[in-house]
């Protein structure tokens, strides 16, 4: 991944020199193993340990010649330790190595990416409480259908990111797992204990089968949690960028002093930042159909899907941090504007409030069709631009004999939406505010 999307921290997991480390690490934990069977001499892990260093540029040099980067790799450690390294790789496939130490690498990225939805969590929860009881328009279509409140509209954001911590915690147990089960995964070379000794110290648990390698429908399912992930982060980025419209402007994401909006034209503020998450989205959810194709291999493996995960893996978690970072910085510095909310919501002169009034008339006797007819009938001389709703439904003897006036004007209030955040608020965040 390009430097402008990597943040270094889970930029340092996807190094070469980390992913040789962890092929290193698998390598030791096996010798250590075999070492407490009486197998290797004592001492052999110690030495290769101690001796050896992870040497990328030399690693490279021998790979040009076999065109074998677990070969390159064995050879290129042996060369360091002596006599130690002929015990290096002992009753292993290459296949052991690598797909073990990918399972650490993804189990090692997903802690970080669940920390940062964790961070993503808090800052939609600490808004969702500061605007529970801001007004707004609610809109279905795109056009305005309801009132609801900003802070329901936090909260629900809160709801489907806790469900995203689930699935990205799922996720981790499935693919925390490792396998030293050989070339076709009948452990014809070592013992399953020796697998479970391995697995147990690097944290993971023995695959309960495979065949040369581990199997990738839990690659798969990791990939495609990402890519729910990056769909949820660029739902809540659109949704910005629409209420961020200059005809709409109720919300709008931070501008920085000194930030500049256009090259031509020195008013603009866009929405940048949240289009970057929605274009970076894009690119995470598109890997996962990549992964889903790599679960089809040729009987106990192919290289196939040797080459896509070189790719997806490192590229997919990378974005995801970033844009999971940005956006939570986003909501951070978010401006919200409950002038323009309030200004919105009563552009349609009370038509937004007509299901309710539709719901009076049926508790008055009539019909729910005839009652929706006059509803319509009237809004839609609003829609013509002659007066408000409740003015128009006043003076409807239609519905003046049969609905009290009172009754009329407290269909126009916010007070049942107000009493349904609350109820809401105490589901989501199981707690009173």
């Amino acid at each position: 991944m390009i430097e402008r999307y990597s943040r270094e921290e889970i930029k340092s997991i996807w190094s070469d020199e980390n992913r040789i480390r962890k092929w290193l690490d698998v390598e030791l934990a096996s010798t250590r193993a075999l070492e407490a069977r009486g197998v290797v001499p004592g001492g052999t892990a110690e030495a290769i340990s101690s001796g050896a260093k992870v040497d990328i540029s030399r690693m490279l040099e021998i790979e040009e010649v076999t065109h074998h980067d677990v070969i390159a790799f064995t050879q290129m450690i042996s060369e360091q330790v002596g006599d130690a390294g002929r015990w290096l790789h002992y009753g292993l496939t290459s296949s052991d190595v690598v797909d073990t130490a990918l399972c650490i690498l993804v189990r090692d990225s997903l802690e970080l990416i669940i920390k940062d939805f964790e961070l993503l969590a808090d800052a939609v929860k600490e808004q969702a409480f500061q605007y529970k009881l801001q007004p707004m328009m609610g809109r279905t279509h795109g056009v305005h259908a309801e009132p609801t409140t900003f802070g329901l509209k936090l909260a629900l954001w809160y709801a489907e990111v806790l469900r995203d911590l689930e699935r990205l915690q799922k996720a981790k147990e499935n693919i925390s797992v490792g396998k030293l089960s050989g070339a076709v995964g009948t452990y014809a070379h070592l013992p399953q204990e020796v697998e479970e000794h391995v697995c147990h110290q690097l944290g993971l648990e023995p695959d309960v089968v495979s065949s040369q390698i581990i199997q990738r429908d839990r690659h798969a399912e990791v990939m495609t949690t990402l890519a729910i992930c990056a769909g949820t982060l660029e739902k809540f980025a659109t949704e910005i960028r629409h209420l961020q419209r200059t005809e709409v402007r109720e919300v709008e994401e931070p501008f920085r002093k000194g930030q500049k909006g256009s090259s031509t034209m020195p008013h603009k503020r866009n929405p940048v930042k949240c289009e970057n998450v929605t274009g970076l989205a894009r690119l995470v959810r598109s890997y996962s159909n990549a992964a889903l194709e790599n679960i089809a291999l040729w009987h106990e493996r192919d290289i196939s899907h040797s080459s896509v995960e070189r790719v997806i893996f490192p590229d997919a978690f990378i974005l995801l941090d970033f844009i999971t970072d940005r956006f939570t910085k986003i909501v951070k510095g978010l401006h919200v504007y409950p002038e323009a909310m309030e200004k919105n919501l009563n552009l349609m002169k009370g038509m937004v409030f007509s299901g309710k009034v539709l719901l009076r008339l049926v508790e008055s006797g009539i019909s729910r069709e005839d009652a929706y007819t006059i509803v319509q009938e009237n809004a839609m001389k609003v829609w013509e631009g002659e007066g408000s709703l409740q003015e128009l439904l006043l003076k409807d003897e239609r519905v003046n004999s049969r609905v009290k006036k009172e009754a009329l004007e407290a269909a126009f209030s916010m007070d049942d939406v107000y009493r349904s955040v609350e109820e809401i608020f105490m589901r989501v965040f199981k707690q009173e505010d």
